[in-house]
């Protein structure tokens, strides 16, 4: 039986290691250096960090009730956008509790120092490795101890608010807004990070007694004390303190006790300060630890970090690599800027945490039902991701430059390691997918319901035979009468430059007489207004492009013909109509064509195009047949992607006017796969997959799926609701 972690963590130490986590570097590092950069306007950037923090205080709370497992922050994003993001936020916020943790180690000392001359390093690495020992041994321990430091550190900030107020002087506070609204941003995304806390909690949620009710309560209440007390604090720091001495300390609440309480108040800082640095650096251990915990136990991460000791009941090799990580940051790596790189990203992931809220509400993800659910969603999430964003902006470079090198490192360890070991997808991917489904269902819908009189072109040359010319206008009049339009059918002839048009064209040829001769009866046959003429040019690609123009035909059909050896390099006339033709294109491989009985139609990835369907529909619909929609799936597809694919495939069966066989092919190689079942049908309908340069260096699967059945083939290049690049990645993506 698997070892599990104990429930025995109740909302007093919830609140405890919350407001622990947040109360340390935060209030006694930053407000000096927050001064420099809005003046005494950083007293509410304190106030306007906690507000932009609540979002994702209220996302990582309903989140927590619905799925109260160790991780945290790592769980919420992988659950709702996917394990590539996922691991993105579980590394970033792994390595971010771990810089502030280091971060609260050092820039507690300095406040040692103020009574003992003592060296910074190992003073700190001293500390942390007593802390990691803590960790060892267990959450219970870790929460007496949080809420020991919490109460003793709190009595010391309260006297030092109340002792101070009275004292303040006005005159600090001229010239509040001389920094300007630049400022104030940037300053509040400077103490962005003496928030991260707020939520750390959540990471512990597996070791919470009842998690639906102390969770929210743990979150809420420690962000509203925390603010509430961050701002009184700064209101007496720069009250008290004349504004040069506050900006250039390293202790500046020392100084500032030092105007108020005299030494008394000065003792009780100091120890307020180291407690709060230490309880910030053990919650930082405590629930950095569970990220690595977390992700290896969703595969992630090496499956070593998940075991939990036998008589500690903690995960010991987690703790010892996060305690190690942060050894090795006291010891050689620059803390504060690196800490500022952190709040950067802390803001990226608390907006990931809000669109992870979004995206499970809005996903199809049945399990999901937390017992306590964030007020004005989506707007609250929106205002968090908008906000988080916006103080990016104002935070410099250096921050911007660090977290695109944590998420690329997070990207390439996803890729090598983690990718073939998970088979999962975020709420967020159904998201996208059924979006993606619905647009391609209402364009569908639109074109099979337009029934304004199609207008078809049949271009042929001399060379077409009369058997090939029955079977593009077949394939043209069931278009046509399906959508109440007509077919012109027009013989192509070009001649040499040195031959004058207008004397070409009073020159009847026998090939002219011959398609006459045929035509004739065929428009006798096909109960649809049909016209068919000659026209003379010197090139004909561009004279078959124009007419289509002239003509504002909705199809053209076309023979599709082999490519010749130069066609790599130099394209094909087909391949020129296509591109500079101003309506859709069909491409016909004739194949002694006889019954209709069953048209498939098939799609690489993503949606299958609108045209395709409408084709395919018309020829079945004419000839009392029935239509195969073929769609490929990966062996390694997930259940909710089935489901979603299935469900859009039957919003295009009601589409349709004729039966409809839906089939799903899970399979690696679509391409043998399509053959195979299409050689069953006989007509397959087909995209035109593949840019040139694609079709050139690699081929075209389309060209090899057509060259290889038996049936006759149709290749629909569509031009009306094309999709652009991004959103052709997008739908091959997700769908």
């Amino acid at each position: 039986m698997p070892k599990e972690l104990e429930r025995d963590l109740g909302l007093f130490a919830v609140i405890a290691i919350s407001i622990g986590a947040m109360i340390g570097s935060g209030i006694f590092i930053l407000p000096g250096l927050a001064l420099k950069t809005a003046g005494p306007a950083v007293i509410l950037a304190y106030l306007l960090a906690g507000v932009l923090v609540l979002p994702a205080a209220l996302s990582k709370a309903e989140m927590a009730t619905a799925m109260p497992e160790a991780g945290g922050t790592y769980i919420y994003i992988e659950r709702g956008m996917g394990p590539l993001l996922g691991t993105i936020a579980g590394v970033g916020t792994w390595f971010s509790l771990s810089f502030k943790g280091a971060l609260a180690l050092v820039g507690g000392v300095p406040y040692v120092l103020y009574l003992f001359d003592l060296p910074v390093k190992p003073v700190a690495l001293a500390l942390a490795a007593v802390l990691v020992l803590v960790n060892l041994f267990g959450a219970k321990q870790t929460g007496r101890l949080q809420i020991a430091i919490v109460a003793v550190m709190l009595a010391a900030m309260v006297w030092f608010v109340v002792g101070g107020l009275p004292s303040t002087d006005s005159t600090y506070y001229n010239g509040f807004f001389d920094k300007g609204s630049g400022g104030l941003l940037a300053a509040t995304g400077l103490v962005f990070v003496s928030y991260a806390g707020v939520t750390k909690i959540a990471s512990v949620a597996e070791e919470v007694e009842n998690p639906d009710r102390n969770i929210p309560l743990g979150i809420l209440g420690s962000l509203c004390f925390t603010t509430l007390l961050y701002v009184l604090i700064v209101v007496v720091m720069v009250g008290v303190t004349p504004p040069d001495l506050l900006s250039d300390s390293a202790v500046p609440m020392i100084h500032a006790a030092e105007a108020t309480l005299a030494w008394p108040g000065v003792i009780a800082v100091i120890i307020a300060a180291v407690l709060a640095l230490i309880s910030t650096a053990n919650a930082g251990i405590l629930s950095s630890s569970r990220y690595p915990f977390a992700m290896a136990r969703d595969q992630l991460a090496p499956p070593s970090l998940t075991e939990i000791h036998d008589e500690w009941g903690t995960p010991v090799r987690a703790i010892t690599l996060t305690g190690a990580v942060m050894l090795v940051l006291i010891a050689f790596v620059p803390i504060l800027q690196i800490a500022k790189l952190a709040s950067a990203f802390q803001i990226i992931v608390f907006a990931l945490v809000n669109g992870a809220v979004i995206a499970f509400r809005e996903g199809n993800v049945g399990e999901y039902d937390p017992s306590f659910e964030s007020p004005l969603y989506p707007w609250t999430q929106l205002v968090g991701i908008a906000g988080g964003f916006l103080l990016i902006g104002y935070m410099g470079t250096i921050p911007l430059v660090g977290a695109v090198v944590i998420t690329t490192a997070s990207v390439l360890w996803y890729v090598y390691y983690a990718r073939d070991r998970v088979q999962r997808e975020g709420a967020a991917t159904d998201v996208v997918r059924r979006s993606v489904g619905r647009k391609a269902v209402e364009q569908t819908k639109s074109i099979v319901e337009a029934v304004d009189g199609y207008e078809v072109l049949v271009a042929i040359t001399e060379a077409t035979s009369e058997r090939r010319e029955r079977t593009l206008l077949r394939i043209a009049t069931d278009i046509a009468r399906e959508n109440d339009g007509s077919v012109t059918v027009v013989q192509f002839d070009e001649v040499a430059d040195q031959v004058p048009l207008q004397q070409a064209s009073e020159t009847q040829s026998p090939a002219d007489v011959e398609f006459e001769e045929r035509t004739r009866p065929l428009t006798e046959e096909f109960d649809v207004p049909i016209n068919y003429g000659e026209i003379v040019s010197h090139d004909t690609k561009r004279a078959i492009a124009n007419f289509a123009d002239h003509e504002d035909a909705d199809f053209l059909l076309l023979e599709r013909s082999d490519d010749p050896l130069y066609a790599p390099i130099f394209g094909t006339t087909v391949e020129w109509i296509t591109r500079k033709a101003p309506c859709d294109v069909l491409l016909v491989e004739e194949r002694d064509l006889d019954r209709i009985d069953s048209v498939t139609v098939v799609t690489d990835r993503g949606p299958f195009d609108p045209q395709k369907i409408t084709v395919a529909n018309a020829l079945a619909n004419e000839a009392g047949g029935s239509i195969t929609l073929l769609y490929p799936l990966d062996d390694g597809a997930t259940e909710t992607q089935r489901e979603t694919i299935d469900e859009y495939l039957a919003e295009l069966e009601s589409l349709c006017s004729v039966p409809v066989n839906r089939s799903i092919v899970e399979t690696d190689d679509p391409e043998e796969e399509f053959v195979s079942v299409t050689n069953t049908g006989d007509i397959l309908v087909i995209g035109t997959d593949g840019g040139r340069i694609q079709g050139t260096l690699f081929g075209r699967p389309a060209d090899r799926i057509i060259d290889s059945v038996d049936c006759t083939a149709i290749q629909v290049q569509s031009k009306r609701g094309k999709a652009g690049p991004l959103r052709r990645f997008v739908e091959r993506t997700v769908f």
